[in-house]
């Protein structure tokens, strides 16, 4: 598995609030939200990378 990058984003805090209740709506963490709309524009813009890894689903990792 890939190494994840780590970023710092600076948000205004009703924009995080906005966030977070959605991503508690749809039973994700905040980061992974993040994510998931990073990558719909990405690919509403048609830069997402081919070779971009797909995102975990959700639940428990399997047990190994």
């Amino acid at each position: 598995m890939t190494e994840r990058k780590q970023l710092l984003l600076r948000l205004d805090p009703a924009v995080h609030d906005a966030i977070a209740r959605w991503a508690a709506g749809e039973f994700r963490s905040v980061n992974a939200q993040i994510e998931i709309l990073l990558r719909d524009a990405l690919k509403k813009a048609g830069r997402l990378p081919k070779d971009v890894a797909p995102i975990r689903k959700r639940g428990r990792p399997p047990v190994t």
